[in-house]
């Protein structure tokens, strides 16, 4: 088996971009796993650390992959804004010149909108499954941000030439705040929000270039109206809700679990889901009941 932590790289649009690589030598009956982390202070590939090691000991057959989105991590970090159809190019590009065989998709949170896209630019038959943590509630990803209040965001705070979302991010990534924001928004359990989580988001926020992939996020370049695309993914589709799962959104009406979940498998024409201990990040939360719900889908043993 080859198992590493050494970074690969290749070059898109002019841009170096990283990814890892785990697996087997063997031939597997399932298709590679392609993680798509969260966007956020910190993040990058290394949100799948957890989720790698407990199912590779468990699918030693398995292969994974886990890119680095442009803007994350290892990847090159452009001073731009950056939008879902922008990963999802990323990712297709990866798909088709590094992976050259069919994928199944892994997703975290309010990135489902690049799996979107990146399965409307993709041959439908590169794509065999989804797998999608606590994705946004469904009002939030049917419900289009205004572009005019976007690009005031962006210019008026984001990319001020008053250095405004400089003296913000430099406050955002501040330990103290990761950990507040995580226990109140993203754990179940504050004693998960450990040492190895607080190091990983305060390392990967130290190089301040990473801001520009987070104030994206912010800005809301994500949301617009995916109802219409979302009834158009035809493959066999995995939906996973913690029991304590939160929206960050304050908007709309309050929704239980099981009816955020019923919002998806409703609409996606091949959907399943279910509902496991923890809140809004899964694979590192609840790491072994995740795996084991992806493995079932899967069938695999």
């Amino acid at each position: 088996m080859t198992n590493s932590n050494s970074s690969q790289f290749y070059s898109w649009q002019g841009f170096r971009c990283a990814y890892t690589v785990f697996g087997s030598n063997k031939v597997s009956r399932a298709s590679p796993l392609v993680l798509i982390h969260p966007i956020g202070v910190g993040l990058s590939g290394t949100f799948w650390q957890r989720f790698i090691q407990t199912w590779l000991a468990q699918n030693p057959d398995s292969i994974i992959y886990n890119p680095d989105l442009l803007g994350c991590g290892e990847s090159e970090m452009p001073s731009v804004a950056y939008y879902p159809s922008d990963w999802a190019t990323q990712l297709k590009y990866f798909i088709e010149t590094v992976i050259q065989t069919p994928v199944t998709l892994v997703v975290q949170g309010a990135s489902f909108p690049i799996a979107i896209e990146l399965g409307q630019f993709l041959e439908p038959d590169l794509i065999q499954g989804l797998v999608l943590s606590a994705p946004p509630a469904w009002r939030t990803i049917t419900d289009a941000a205004k572009p005019r209040q976007q690009k005031l965001l962006w210019n008026l705070l984001f990319d001020s030439p008053l250095g405004l979302g400089n003296l913000f991010y430099r406050y955002a990534r501040r330990r103290q705040f990761i950990e507040s924001f995580s226990i109140r928004q993203l754990f179940a359990d504050a004693e998960q929000v450990d040492h190895s989580w607080l190091d990983e988001l305060t390392e990967g926020a130290a190089d301040l270039q990473s801001r520009y992939a987070v104030f994206s996020f912010l800005a809301g370049f994500w949301r617009q109206d995916y109802a219409s695309a979302i009834a158009q993914i035809t493959q066999p589709t995995l939906v996973v809700f913690g029991e304590q799962t939160s929206s960050i959104s304050r908007e709309g009406k309050p929704e239980t679990v099981s009816e955020r979940l019923n919002a998806y498998k409703s609409h996606l024409p091949q959907g399943q889901g279910c509902i496991i201990p923890g809140r809004n990040v899964l694979p590192y939360e609840s790491t072994s009941e995740f795996v084991s719900v992806v493995a079932d889908f899967l069938e695999l043993p």
